[in-house]
């Protein structure tokens, strides 16, 4: 379930990340995949422009895309790229005894 303060959270940081390099990855269906660099054009209350390198054209994303994981994006750092949002970590119930 995505909460309104995890929404917030990420606008702010993509909105500290504006022209930094990124790397989008994302999925174009029947086990097609693309991972491309960019850079973080401009940030807005609904959605963000990321600018690819190659073609020189712009794309739209909506902060929900990144949280439900549709697209990932890795930023860099200066030495190596890390994601925005780190990976789902995944936990087993415990069965309780009565």
């Amino acid at each position: 379930m995505i909460l309104k303060n995890d929404i917030m959270a990420l606008k702010s940081d993509i909105k500290e990340k504006e022209g930094q390099k990124i790397i989008v990855k994302g999925t174009l269906g029947r086990s097609k995949f693309f991972e491309k660099e960019a850079v973080i054009e401009k940030a807005y209350p609904n959605l963000f422009i990321v600018k690819y390198d190659e073609g020189n054209r712009n794309v739209t994303y909506s902060y929900t895309d990144v949280l439900t994981r549709t697209v990932e994006v890795q930023v860099f750092n200066g030495e190596e790229y890390f994601p925005l949002i780190p990976p789902k970590v995944e936990t087993k119930r415990v069965k309780a005894s009565v």
